[in-house]
C-alpha cells in the first residue's frame, strides 16, 4: 500500500490562497500519477485536478485558471496551488494515487473558506 500524506489545509478569506501538498514516498520511483479530489459536506466528492507521471496536467472547469497542480520528484511531492478561492470551496480535499501506484487516498486535508 502506497502512503500518501496531505498538508496544507487550513482557513482563508474569499479570494485568498493556499498550497496543498501531497507527499508519495516512491513516488518518483514508481512512476506514479496523482489525482486530486475535494468533498464538501453533504456533497459528492468531485475531481479537482490531476498529473500524471510525464507531468502533464488536467484541471476541473472550475479549477481552471485559478488552480496550478506541480511536481517536485526529488521530493516526492505533488503540490496544488489554489487561488482566488471561493467559499463554496470549502471542503476536503484529498490526494489519490493513480492505478499503476494502488489507487491509494490519503486522509485529507480540510480547506476553509471564510466569506
Amino acid at each position: 500500500q502506497v502512503q500518501v500524506v496531505e498538508s496544507g489545509g487550513g482557513t482563508v478569506q474569499a479570494g485568498g490562497s493556499l498550497r496543498l501538498s501531497c507527499l508519495v514516498p516512491g513516488f518518483t520511483s514508481n512512476g506514479c500519477g496523482m489525482i486530486g479530489y475535494r468533498q464538501a459536506a453533504g456533497k459528492q466528492r468531485e475531481g479537482v485536478s490531476s498529473i500524471n507521471a510525464i507531468g502533464n496536467t488536467n484541471y476541473a472547469e472550475s479549477a481552471k485558471g485559478r488552480f496550478t497542480i506541480s511536481q517536485d520528484r526529488a521530493k516526492d511531492t505533488v503540490y496544488l496551488q489554489m487561488d482566488s478561492l471561493a467559499p463554496e470551496e470549502t471542503a476536503m480535499y484529498f490526494c489519490k494515487t493513480t492505478i499503476s501506484c494502488g489507487n491509494s487516498w490519503g486522509q485529507g486535508t480540510q480547506v476553509t473558506v471564510s466569506s
